[in-house]
């Protein structure tokens, strides 16, 4: 069910880009391209699937990663993280005009690139959803004719899958399962995978209609089917809940 993030290395030091790959894989992420120059980064991003890029300041090429950047930011909407040997006051300046989501220092170690990726990624899905809902309330504002299919959004969530924003309603969330960094979220015909704490991710669902069962399991209370002392079922899933959870669905039964 996991699918592993998708990194493009762009690296003019083929050595570098070759260890830089074999940590990521090692983590488990999936390097769609490992290019040295601003021209075959340009073309892998137009022929892949990328999540994340990581760019190396000075390139193989008359155009920097600087550039690329900025053509990442003008085309794309995925975070770069830049990992350059440059730390001195002038390249940062310059790189911050870009808006990197990161600045790695070489050398560095497998930890280091991991924890960078990370906070990467989690802080540009904060920023996205954060420019999404700005964005409603910013033309609810400018034309009252609107109220009424924002507030149609407001009965939805939007999932990313590939490049696009699913709108799923609430209520055809089934349930929602913590799978390490990432969560599955079961709707009534189909499986989505989003990066997020499943603390964080109850916060954005209704709290009359979707509880916390159990450590790993968010579930709508409209899709129960059974219950027992330790499971309910949803969709046919036998799904382990915690002792306050039973308490508070037997306390409400035919209430």
């Amino acid at each position: 069910m996991n699918q592993p993030i998708k990194v493009l290395i762009i690296e003019d030091n083929v050595i570098i880009a070759d260890d830089m790959q074999s940590m990521l894989e090692d983590i488990g992420y999936e390097i769609v391209a490992n290019v040295v120059d601003y021209e075959s980064a340009v073309e892998a991003l137009e022929k892949n699937e990328v999540d994340l890029a990581l760019v190396d300041i000075v390139l193989a090429s008359k155009k920097t990663g600087i550039d690329l950047g900025k053509h990442i930011r003008e085309n794309y909407s995925i975070p770069f993280i830049f990992v350059t040997s440059n730390s001195d006051k002038a390249t940062v300046e310059n790189a911050k005009t870009v808006k990197p989501n990161g600045y790695l220092v070489k050398p560095f170690e497998q930890q280091d690139l991991f924890t960078s990726i990370e906070i990467a990624l989690s802080n540009f899905n904060e920023e996205t959803a954060y420019l999404s809902n700005k964005q409603i309330e910013k033309e609810e504002d400018e034309d009252d004719s609107k109220l009424v299919s924002n507030s149609v959004l407001r009965n939805s969530i939007f999932i990313k899958k590939s490049q696009h924003y699913y709108r799923i309603p609430f209520d055809e969330i089934q349930y929602v399962k913590a799978d390490n960094v990432y969560l599955e979220v079961h709707t009534v015909d189909k499986t989505f995978l989003v990066r997020s704490a499943l603390k964080d991710y109850l916060e954005k669902l209704p709290p009359k209609q979707f509880y916390r069962a159990h450590k790993s399991y968010i579930v709508n209370l409209d899709h129960i089917e059974a219950i027992n002392t330790r499971d309910i079922v949803i969709k046919g899933e036998n799904i382990p809940i915690s002792k306050e959870f039973r308490e508070f669905i037997l306390s409400n039964m035919n209430s």
